[in-house]
C-alpha cells in the first residue's frame, strides 16, 4: 500500500487595521513557530520608505525572514497585479523550505486580489476617463465619489472621497461595462485555492484605542526623522506628488507642508486624520470578510493563545516549534 501524500502546508494571513499591532504579533510569533512573514502592504515595497511605514528594521530582517519589503524604488508603480504574482512567488519558495508563509498587512486591494482574485476588468478608455478628470477639476473627486456612491456603494465604502485613481477606475468601469466594479470582483477565483487558508483579523475592541495608538505612533515617526525623511524623497528630484509611493498617507501630507501648502501643525493633524480614515475603510472592507476570525488586540491572553494554537497546529504537521 502506497503511502498517503504529506498534507499541503497552510497559508496564514494577519491583517487589520492600520495601528493594531499585526507586525509586533507575527514577530514574536516568526521567533517561536516556522513561519516567513509576507508583506501585504503597498508602502512597504518602496526603498527609503522606512519611518513612515513603521518598515521593520534591516536588524529584525535580518532575524526573522521578510519578503516583499523593499523591492521597488519609489518613482515605480506597484499593482495589485504585480502583488499576487510576487506573494505567490513567495509561498510557493517558503512552503519549499518546509515552513509556513504568514502574510501580514493591511492593504487590502492586495489582501482580496490574493484571497479573491483579479477581476478581468475593461480596459481603460481614455476619452471616458479625460472626461472625468475634467468633471473633477469642475467639482472635485468628493463630488465624483458621491456619484460611485450612487452606482456602486459597496465600491464607494472601500474608497476615500480623494482617492482620485481608484475613483476614477470605478465609475469608468462601471460606465464602460455597466455593471459595478465590485460586483465584477466578487466573480473571480482565488489564486490561493487548494491551500489550507487560516485567516485572523487584529483589531482593538474599542475604536478609541485604536485612535489613540495612530496618534501616538505618528508622533513616534515624527521624532524617529518623518519630516527628515519625506525631505530627503523630495530632494530627489524626479519624485512628485502624484507618484503612488507619494500618494501613501503620511507621506502626502507632509510633502503639501514642505510644498508651503499649509503649515507643520495643520500637516500632523491632516495626517492622523488621513490614518484614522484609513483604519475605517479596513474595517469596512474586513467586516465583509467572512473566513476572518477576529482577534482582540488589546488582552495580553489572546496573543499568548494565537501563538499556543499555531505552534500545535504546525506540530500536528510535523514542524518543529519552539
Amino acid at each position: 500500500m502506497s503511502a498517503a501524500p504529506a498534507p499541503l502546508l497552510p497559508v496564514y494571513v494577519l491583517t487589520g487595521p492600520t495601528g493594531a499591532g499585526k507586525t509586533d504579533w507575527a514577530l514574536r510569533l516568526a521567533r517561536r513557530a516556522p513561519v516567513e512573514i509576507v508583506s501585504v502592504d503597498s508602502a512597504l515595497v518602496y526603498r527609503g520608505l522606512d519611518i513612515g511605514t513603521a518598515k521593520p528594521s534591516r536588524e529584525l530582517r535580518a532575524s526573522v525572514p521578510h519578503h516583499l519589503i523593499d523591492i521597488c524604488d519609489p518613482a515605480e508603480s506597484y499593482s495589485a497585479g504585480r502583488f499576487v504574482e510576487d506573494a505567490l512567488r513567495s509561498i510557493r519558495d517558503i512552503h519549499g523550505r518546509g515552513r509556513v508563509p504568514l502574510l501580514v498587512g493591511g492593504t487590502m486591494l492586495y489582501l482580496r486580489a490574493l484571497t479573491h482574485g483579479l477581476a478581468v476588468l475593461p480596459q481603460a478608455v481614455p476619452e471616458l476617463r479625460a472626461q472625468l478628470d475634467a468633471r473633477a477639476a469642475e467639482c472635485g473627486w468628493p463630488a465624483l465619489h458621491a456619484e460611485l456612491q450612487t452606482l456602486d456603494p459597496e465600491a464607494a465604502a472601500r474608497i476615500a472621497p480623494n482617492d482620485s485613481q481608484r475613483i476614477q477606475r470605478a465609475l469608468e468601469v462601471c460606465y464602460s461595462s455597466g455593471s459595478p466594479i465590485s460586483q465584477l470582483q466578487r466573480a473571480t477565483t482565488s489564486p490561493l485555492a487548494g491551500w489550507p487558508l487560516r485567516y485572523w483579523v487584529l483589531a482593538p475592541r474599542e475604536r478609541a484605542v485604536l485612535h489613540e495608538r495612530i496618534a501616538q505612533r505618528f508622533a513616534a515617526m515624527m521624532a524617529a526623522g518623518f519630516l527628515e525623511e519625506v525631505a530627503r524623497l523630495k530632494d530627489r528630484g524626479d519624485l512628485t506628488a502624484r507618484h503612488p509611493a507619494m500618494r501613501a498617507v503620511g507621506y502626502r501630507q507632509l510633502w503639501a507642508h514642505l510644498d508651503g501648502q499649509y503649515g507643520l501643525d495643520e500637516a500632523l493633524r491632516r495626517a492622523v486624520a488621513a490614518t484614522r480614515q484609513l483604519a475605517k475603510r479596513q474595517l469596512t472592507w474586513l467586516r465583509a470578510e467572512p473566513r476572518g476570525q477576529w482577534l482582540d488586540a488589546d488582552p495580553t491572553g489572546a496573543e499568548l493563545s494565537w501563538n499556543r494554537d499555531i505552534c500545535h497546529e504546525l506540530g500536528v504537521l510535523g514542524l518543529a516549534t519552539c
